[in-house]
């Protein structure tokens, strides 16, 4: 059995998730339930949970200032939460789970298939220490990204990534210390999630860095090559955009 704990403050969301998760999940047991920071850390430590189901905002705090608490996090977390922007990018450039209230079964299922997955305790570590700087950092857009691999999970800046490449259902990422890594994410997500820290779609196969653009190449429709010394070419329907932003940089 997994064993699962909800804190969470409202009474009908509370009601509604064990409910789902009884009905839906004969593998999971829920073995507590809590409905602040302060109650939610002592049950954490008490009954020791597989996965920790997590409200993000609470009367006496949020769920970011619970996990504070713990010097070892140990078990799996999947946030519970109603649409916030900047705490929703902060846990996906994390590489951790969320899902939104009201909770659909559909939602609960992918993510304990994604727990299952993912389920290792340095990794989880790895995925938290990221999250907390995320949140805690002043600046408009996170700061670390965690890039999932089948392997091995790489913790990186943003700044740190030139381009991105598709590989069919995968992502080749380019860093700037020369190394790739192959995401098992499409390169729609990275698109997605990198959008508003500087990062254009140039192609349907490439995502790159504005600021390593070196230069733009308006011949046979124009390309772009980059630092690494990649060309990258531009869609015709891109063009616009890019020679827009040639101009303004």
């Amino acid at each position: 059995m997994i064993r699962v704990v909800i804190i969470e403050d409202e009474q009908v969301a509370f009601q509604l998730l064990k409910r789902i998760i009884e009905n839906n999940f004969p593998e999971l047991e829920v073995v507590g339930n809590a409905d602040s920071c302060n109650t939610g850390i002592e049950l954490i430590k008490s009954v020791r949970p597989d996965i920790v189901f997590l409200d993000i905002q609470m009367q006496d705090g949020s769920g970011f200032t619970l996990l504070e608490a713990f010097d070892n996090i140990d078990f799996g977390i999947i946030f519970v939460t109603s649409f916030d922007k900047y705490a929703i990018n902060a846990i996906k450039f994390s590489a951790l789970d969320y899902i939104l209230k009201p909770v659909k079964p559909d939602d609960l299922k992918d993510a304990i298939k994604r727990y299952k997955k993912s389920n290792n305790i340095a990794d989880n570590a790895a995925r938290h220490s990221a999250l907390m700087e995320n949140i805690k950092t002043p600046k408009k857009h996170p700061q670390k990204i965690v890039l999932p691999t089948n392997e091995e999970y790489f913790i990186v800046s943003p700044d740190d990534i030139i381009r991105c490449q598709s590989d069919n259902y995968y992502t080749n990422i380019f860093l700037t210390n020369g190394k790739t890594v192959l995401v098992s994410k499409t390169l729609k997500e990275y698109e997605t999630l990198l959008s508003d820290s500087g990062f254009l779609r140039t192609h349907n196969s490439h995502l790159i860095n504005i600021k390593y653009i070196r230069t733009f190449v308006r011949l046979d429709g124009g390309y772009i090559v980059m630092t690494d010394n990649k060309i990258i070419p531009v869609s015709r329907r891109k063009k616009g955009i890019v020679i827009d932003l040639i101009n303004n940089m």
